[in-house]
């Protein structure tokens, strides 16, 4: 696999080739508190996530996957190492140009949903293109596909507690696909969903990995879950273990 990757010096923007990785990890390293009492939440965690694969994450409560998909998602820095995500390095941005990375680039699945109570499903997915400034009838336009994609046009006008907690998660699905995203990152998003309505969820994001053409790094528990996955790697105590 090649390294090439052709960077704007000072502008934390990138043109990576297609064959480069979407994620690219070397050697990170994230700890909590100091002396004695700190938290080693990862020790030097390396791993590639090619383009277009969907790849979950595995390992106990307290493994690092949170704090690891945090980072990647520029939600946190690092204590070391190095994150390129689309072929810029996430450690380079200041927090303006964080907040248009996690904008434009990367949409975020939690497992709590974290729709907006007093917006209809349609408004709840519309809300990043409207802090975008998106043309209303493209904004529109791109709603209706999105809700269609998951399965729930005929429940856009319906609010959050009027919908079942799988509808919320595909809601909240089409929401993070709203401007494109070329990364997408889900945080046990199955993980108030019960057996049958999580596999209807994850299959779903394996079926929209393919049709937006964006790549997806899922953390999640469920055994039953990671046969979906086109790749596994599984954190313990803040390291790789296993990756296949």
């Amino acid at each position: 696999m090649t390294d090439s990757t052709e960077t704007t010096t000072g502008t934390g923007t990138a043109t990576a080739l297609a064959e480069d990785p979407m994620v690219r990890v070397k050697d990170l390293h994230r700890s909590f508190g100091s002396g004695a009492a700190a938290v080693h939440a990862l020790r030097g965690v390396s791993f590639d996530v090619p383009r277009g694969e969907l790849v979950a994450l595995k390992g106990r409560s307290g493994s690092g996957k949170t704090t690891l998909l945090n980072l990647v998602g520029g939600l946190d820095k690092a204590d070391g190492g190095s994150i390129v995500v689309d072929g810029t390095d996430i450690g380079s941005l200041g927090e303006s140009g964080l907040l248009e990375m996690r904008r434009d680039r990367i949409g975020f699945v939690f497992q709590s949903f974290g729709l907006i109570p007093i917006l209809s499903a349609a408004e709840n997915v519309g809300v990043p293109l409207r802090l975008r400034k998106t043309d209303p009838k493209e904004r529109e336009e791109r709603v209706a596909l999105l809700l269609s994609l998951v399965g729930l046009a005929d429940h856009a006008t319906q609010r959050p507690t009027e919908l079942s907690g799988g509808q919320q998660q595909r809601v909240a699905i089409a929401r993070a696909l709203a401007n494109r995203p070329a990364l997408l990152i889900a945080d046990e998003p199955t993980g108030q969903l019960d057996a049958e309505t999580g596999l209807a969820v994850m299959e779903l994001l394996r079926a929209v990995v393919r049709s937006e053409n964006v790549t997806a790094l899922v953390a999640t528990h469920d055994a039953q879950l990671l046969g979906l996955a086109d790749r596994v790697m599984e954190l313990r105590d803040g390291r790789i273990v296993d990756a296949d």
